[in-house]
């Protein structure tokens, strides 16, 4: 049996942030696509049903598992006995699909969904507003894990509170061990810093790795020019693992180092007009299951 499970979300085809792209896409495609590609797992998406009932069986037919789900949080606002009041029926879909993991974004205050908000605009939270929300998030973590055996797994994103590596390594540092760290290579790339300095710093709390890969030049004309995360996105500035810049025989050998076990999920964010699903989702699975054998994992 492999440490490593290989999943694909369905932001290849259609775009949680921006619907419109992608949105004339049946869900039957994407999930037969991902098959077709190779992958066992996948992540939720705004055209997946939410009741266990159904959306198992689904997955089944293409013989995929659901590997976790995002998880929108507004723990800036809410008391953490609030959010976990209202994260309530996204447990009950992640345990009856036998997640041990849950992608925890934190979206109350951020402006990555906004195509008209430059990323230059991201909120920065003071050092007593950091206290505070690791306090709550760990209250929230503990509570995942040792009443539903899940691992908060917090996902950094640009255009959020939590961007760059002094932001992961702060958030990291003010939380109690309960919060573990979903790792997107792409979002750390974009947020100026790299992957493998997260892995060999926080690998003992990595709970979920994203996998997407990121054009320099791409990402540099955005900030340059101050554009929004979605207009960046439309630029094609994420790509598939192993056809952008961010180097995978580092990140590789980092998780091999750190005994990664878990899933490997691919997620790029693209517009599937200019991207072709099913050849990025093959490109991905080959150029990610190569490495994954190439380092042994």
């Amino acid at each position: 049996m492999s440490n490593v499970q290989y999943g694909i979300s369905p932001l290849t085809w259609t775009n949680d942030d921006m619907p419109e792209l992608g949105g004339e896409i049946p869900l039957e495609t994407c999930l037969s696509e991902m098959a077709e590609a190779g992958f066992t797992g996948t992540e939720l998406g705004t055209k997946y049903p939410r009741e266990p009932e159904v959306l198992i069986p689904l997955l089944e037919q293409h013989g995929l598992v659901l590997a976790s789900g995002w998880y929108s949080g507004n723990l800036m606002t809410l008391t953490a006995e609030e959010e976990i009041a209202a994260m309530q029926e996204h447990i009950k879909l992640l345990k009856a699909a036998g997640c041990n993991a849950m992608v925890f974004g934190e979206v109350s205050n951020t402006v990555h969904g906004d195509i008209n908000t430059p990323l230059s605009q991201r909120v920065i939270l003071t050092m007593d507003e950091w206290k505070t929300y690791c306090e709550k998030l760990t209250t929230v973590a503990e509570y995942l894990l040792n009443e539903h055996g899940i691992k908060l797994s917090f996902h950094h994103h640009v255009g959020t509170i939590c961007e760059t590596e002094d932001d992961i390594n702060l958030m990291m540092e003010l939380t109690g061990d309960a919060v573990h760290l979903t790792l997107d290579t792409g979002h750390i790339t974009y947020g100026g810093g790299n992957p493998v300095t997260m892995i060999k710093r926080w690998g003992h709390r990595i709970g979920h790795m994203h996998f997407k890969d990121l054009r320099l030049d791409v990402m540099k004309a955005a900030r340059d020019a101050d554009k929004s995360f979605l207009n960046a996105v439309l630029d094609g500035v994420f790509t598939v693992p192993g056809t952008g810049d961010v180097d995978y025989d580092d990140v590789f050998a980092a998780l091999k180092e750190r005994d990664y076990k878990g899933w490997l999920l691919v997620e790029a964010e693209q517009d599937p007009a200019k991207a072709h699903p099913l050849t990025y989702a093959k490109t991905a699975y080959e150029n990610i299951t190569g490495y994954a054998k190439k380092y042994g994992l």
